[in-house]
């Protein structure tokens, strides 16, 4: 985030005059600039993906295949605005939803709609310490054994607790890694260390539906594809694919941090404080055209990746009837790569899971602790006179949300369920997010910096299509609850 002004008053989401910069005027020039949608990326593929979609496909095969790539596709021309009004503005989300016309209570209603969906969708957190644990215990069951055994004789009542849930200690070793690797460093690490990962992620799962098409017992055949976009929404499955629908692709909770990423970056901060002059317009267009390279380049990415999982779980754990959940969820996954390829894959697997989910509750951590901070700032619970202080409630954060993940996963214990209920509370607010999105577009946007009409025509399909969907799925969630 920008340094403090030199005013009396600090503003934190003042943009210092003296940082320019020139766009890059080169495609490859502007492919080296992007890196907020790689964050993003990072933070989309991970428990939505690996327990949630490829779930979705062990239960119903490849029904929902259409909605996958529906969610992946929609939801970026919201996240495009959003980086554009962050341009134009200087100022992430919950600054921007702020000013906003309507109800108050310290902060803007919808500010505390974050707040509140915040407190829903943290049991995601629970689940991603959760799988790792699973998923490293089963990689090395011998570490948690030995653990086991040598505090038998000193503490038993640790010693029984550690043979009954083996998976524990390296959930807590996950939690201490993240809050680690949280404080060790800023913007630039994140972006590193997501990068790296979602290139290992992505290029993996590729190569294992590729490899799949070798193998006349799961291979992808028309019939897939015909059930796949046949557009049907089965009543059996409908409130997980809802939670698919809220998580896989720019859930809210990516929606809501894509723009502190930006600013991060730099995107705002290189175009300068807003002006009326030309200068100004060429340097935030310039800026605003690699935000949307970012944007799409991401959603190639994380959408190829959700799309592997989906089809990972349909072909291979739906044909052998397998439904991963529970203590054995990680297990199960890995039989996905082990009966394929044999034996020596799944601890493979286990490893490859263990780094999607790290990267996941290692961003998510990252995006809430920001959030959080301005979101105590708003409410007029903490007064920050200086960037410093904003610094270390930022850090607090980072320690805080690690340490409820692991809290939440040692007493609810079961990952898929926690990833259901969290990915609910972000479908319900994408259709709130994507309709402040609207008004922040006509109203607090530079209109020199405004859309293409097709672009604006996409905007308002988007919001119409997510609104649609989360009332259709509250209304059966509801007549479901009714009907016993």
């Amino acid at each position: 985030m920008p340094a403090s002004p030199t005013t009396a008053e600090y503003d934190p989401y003042a943009l210092p005059p003296d940082a320019l910069r020139e766009p890059p005027q080169s495609l490859w020039a502007a492919f080296r600039q992007i890196g907020p949608g790689i964050i993003l990326a990072g933070s989309i593929v991970g428990t939505g993906e690996l327990l949630l979609t490829t779930s979705l496909g062990a239960r119903h095969g490849f029904t929902f295949l259409w909605l996958i790539l529906f969610s992946c596709v929609v939801k970026v021309f919201v996240q495009v605005e959003l980086g554009r009004y962050a341009i134009s503005s200087g100022k992430p989300t919950l600054g921007g939803l702020n000013e906003l016309p309507g109800p108050r209570l310290g902060a803007h209603w919808l500010v505390w709609w974050w707040f509140f969906m915040l407190l829903a969708t943290v049991s995601q957190l629970g689940a991603m310490v959760g799988g790792v644990g699973q998923a490293l215990n089963f990689a090395f069951p011998r570490a948690s054994v030995w653990l086991a055994e040598r505090l038998e004789p000193l503490w038993p009542a640790a010693g029984s607790w550690l043979q009954a849930r083996p998976e524990h200690p390296w959930a807590v070793l996950t939690s201490l890694a993240a809050i680690v690797l949280l404080l060790s460093g800023g913007y630039k690490r994140l972006e590193r260390l997501t990068t790296a990962l979602m290139v290992m992620v992505t290029a993996t799962t590729i190569l294992c539906v590729a490899a799949v098409q070798f193998t006349p017992q799961f291979r992808i055949g028309l019939a897939d594809l015909r059930e796949g976009f046949s557009l049907s929404l089965p009543a059996a499955g409908l409130a997980a694919a809802f939670a698919a629908f809220g998580i896989t692709g720019v859930g809210a909770s990516e929606l809501y941090a894509y723009p502190y990423w930006c600013l991060e970056k730099g995107y705002a901060r290189y175009a300068g404080p807003r002006q009326n002059n030309a200068e100004w317009l060429r340097r935030a267009k310039g800026w605003l055209r690699v935000m949307k390279l970012d944007s799409w380049a991401s959603m190639v990415v994380f959408t190829v990746a959700t799309v592997a999982f989906y089809c990972m779980g349909a072909l291979v754990l739906h044909r052998q009837g397998l439904d991963p959940r529970g203590p054995a969820m990680m297990e199960t996954l890995a039989k996905m790569y082990a009966q394929l390829f044999g034996p020596w894959t799944h601890i493979v697997f286990l490893v490859f899971a263990w780094a999607v989910l790290f990267k996941t509750l290692y961003v998510a951590s990252a995006g809430h602790a920001r959030l959080t901070a301005d979101f105590l700032s708003l409410g007029g619970w903490v007064r920050y006179t200086q960037s410093q202080q904003r610094a270390r409630m930022i850090r607090a954060g980072c320690v805080f949300y690690p340490a409820l993940a692991l809290a939440l996963y040692l007493f609810v214990g079961e990952p898929r369920g926690m990833t259901i209920a969290g990915g609910f509370a972000q479908g319900v607010t994408l259709p709130i997010i994507a309709g402040a999105t609207i008004y922040l577009r006509y109203h607090r946007t530079d209109p020199r910096l405004a859309p293409s009409r097709p672009a604006d025509a996409c905007l308002w399909l988007a919001f119409l299509l997510l609104a649609a969907f989360a009332v259709y799925a509250v209304w059966d969630a509801i007549s479901k609850l009714l009907a016993g």
